[in-house]
């Protein structure tokens, strides 16, 4: 039986699909440490695990876009997923840092195209406010699983080792696969005429000429990049830092992550009331409170976690308004390029990502606080950007109330 529109089930489903990504990246966290020892690796080298996701995730996001809008969602969301499936078993088998890092970013190229499709499928069935509010109620549900995640490959580390993680994730995405091409109907209804490289290009171009899309872009990149920044470093700093063990370090990121579901859980009331932008300017002086507030607190507090989990959960607060609504405005003018806007998006975020965790990669042994620094500068240029852009953002938010 196919899903249909408006129904709880297909937000799961969606849902769910935007979240192997964030499985991929969270799940493994707290075996980061060991596995790096394990494969005799530096901890900048195991840090590279990450970014090379990230590196993978940008690339292929910039693919299955287009290739959607031409071929159609559910195969090229197929063919994603068996890729993301073959990526992790050979996560779960290499023998080396090299080999492993390798692996990630095959693993990263297939887990681009669940994310990219599952927001692509949200504007074929939705527009404006409507889909601000689908993409916030999957941004609630997906929630769940960065908090959880983490407390899962705590308890896995801890009982099997850090490839029982890619060998479940392996299991979970052959599941995901069958309920997809089982259940999810087709929801593109007019295909683009052609998939060449030339009207891929013409189609970023219309995109990237779009002043109040750039300027959305640049609210999800900027969050994106603190909140990065304490994914790409946090298990070094929690647990070789700070001491916590990889359950107990499961639990601090969970606890950042409550932030985050309350931040989706706020949006839907903002939005009916305050409208898109009126959600993301909450949003924006979240991220720059919680910035602000780790490096206030990691300079003059005494050393503990709570100086790095606490402000985190106000900053991710401030993610689960400010990116989600930007995604929905970015969408909002671009009905006929979804699927690209949604790649450039996606694209921008992961290689923005990629780069700061490998420049903070090289920090790694160095103490706590470039970590703060980092979320600190870009919660504070999240906000700074919001009130900058606003004449080029009017133009879309008054189509999206």
């Amino acid at each position: 039986m196919l899903l249909r529109p408006d129904t709880l089930a297909l937000t799961a489903v969606l849902a769910l699909l935007t979240a192997v990504g964030p499985l991929a990246i969270d799940m493994y966290l707290p075996s980061l440490p060991h596995l790096t020892a394990a494969l005799g690796a530096s901890p900048a080298g195991g840090q590279m695990t990450l970014s090379a996701f990230l590196l993978g995730f940008a690339v292929g996001q910039i693919i299955y876009g287009p290739l959607s809008d031409a071929r159609g969602r559910k195969p090229t969301l197929l063919a994603s997923l068996a890729l993301f499936t073959f990526g992790s078993a050979l996560c779960a088998i290499a023998p080396s840092i090299e080999m492993l890092i390798a692996a990630r970013f095959v693993q990263a190229l297939g887990g681009a195209g669940p994310v990219v499709l599952a927001r692509s499928i949200v504007r074929d069935l939705y527009s404006g406010p409507r889909a601000a509010r689908e993409l916030a109620r999957m941004a609630t549900i997906l929630g769940v699983v960065p908090a959880a995640a983490p407390l899962i490959g705590g308890v896995l580390e801890t009982q099997f080792g850090w490839r029982a993680t890619f060998v479940l994730l392996t299991v979970v995405l052959g599941l995901e696969m069958l309920i997809v091409a089982a259940m999810l109907p087709e929801t593109l209804r007019v295909r683009a005429p052609s998939l060449s490289v030339r009207a891929a290009l013409a189609s970023y171009g219309v995109l990237l000429r779009h002043s109040g899309f750039l300027s959305y872009l640049g609210l999800t990149v900027i969050a994106f990049g603190g909140l990065f920044a304490y994914i790409s470093t946090s298990s070094f700093i929690l647990q070789s830092v700070y001491g916590l063990s990889e359950i107990a370090y499961g639990a601090a990121f969970a606890i950042g992550v409550i932030g985050f579901i309350g931040g989706t859980l706020t949006a839907g009331p903002l939005v009916r009331t305050r409208g898109l932008d009126g959600a993301i300017g909450v949003g924006s002086a979240a991220v720059a409170c919680g910035g602000t507030l780790m490096l206030a607190l990691v300079l003059f507090a005494p050393p503990t976690p709570a100086s790095v989990v606490v402000p985190m959960m106000v900053y991710l607060f401030g993610v689960g308004l400010v990116m989600p609504q930007s995604m929905a405005s970015a969408l909002q003018p671009f009905p006929e390029r979804a699927g690209a806007a949604s790649s450039l998006v996606g694209f921008s975020q992961m290689a923005f990502g990629a780069l700061v965790g490998i420049a903070l990669g090289r920090t790694l042994g160095g103490g706590v606080l470039p970590l703060p620094v980092t979320v600190a500068f870009f919660g504070v240029a999240t906000l700074a950007l919001f009130r900058l852009s606003r004449a080029a953002r009017r133009g879309v938010t008054s189509v999206g109330r």
